[in-house]
């Protein structure tokens, strides 16, 4: 049996990944099964965050997180729920931001800097990072990871990848993005 040190799995970012790969068994031909669908998932990436902004315009407690003034953004903010519409200058920067995380997720080393990055994106949606002002509350974290599983899922699966191939990247998907749910809701307990 592997003793693990649980304190230091809420301090040690490296150690918590370690811990959550082994256990998880995300390893190197799980990184390579996603850098394997880049040349052909990248091109679905703006697509894809149009699927998820249509949704996360579908909610007022969704939307509505995007009123404040997005951190780096420099444009027109607006001021009413109205005014902020799907190509807002404020939701453009939002979008190009969405899909930059994608387009990292299938190209970026899986490297030390890589990790520090997934859990910021964690941190930058609570008061502990970017505008204090934005704090998107747990289930809408939690939701919108759900439905950014199932894009991508349906994304997948719409490439006709040969069936094992298909297999073997569903499954990388999934545990890196429990990986990246765990790194999000990590900032929500401390």
């Amino acid at each position: 049996m592997q003793k693990i040190d649980e304190t230091r799995l809420e301090s040690d970012l490296g150690y918590r990944f370690e811990y959550m790969t082994q256990f998880i068994g995300f390893g190197a031909d799980d990184i390579a099964a996603i850098h394997d669908v880049a040349d052909v998932l990248v091109p679905f990436v703006p697509h894809m965050v149009d699927a998820i902004y249509v949704k996360l315009f579908a909610y007022d407690c969704t939307k509505r997180h995007f009123l404040p003034q997005q951190h780096g953004y420099q444009g027109q903010v607006p001021t009413t729920l109205d005014e902020l519409t799907l190509d807002h200058p404020q939701i453009a920067f939002r979008k190009q931001h969405l899909g930059n995380y994608l387009v990292k997720l299938v190209t970026a080393p899986y490297d030390a800097k890589f990790l520090i990055y997934l859990d910021m994106v964690g941190k930058i949606h609570t008061a502990k990072a970017g505008n204090k002002a934005i704090q998107i509350p747990l289930v809408q974290m939690n939701s919108l990871m759900g439905f950014l599983a199932d894009v991508l899922t349906a994304t997948l699966v719409g490439l006709n990848l040969p069936r094992e191939v298909e297999i073997k990247t569903l499954r990388a998907f999934n545990k890196l993005l429990w990986i990246q749910n765990d790194l999000a809701t990590r900032h929500y307990c401390a």
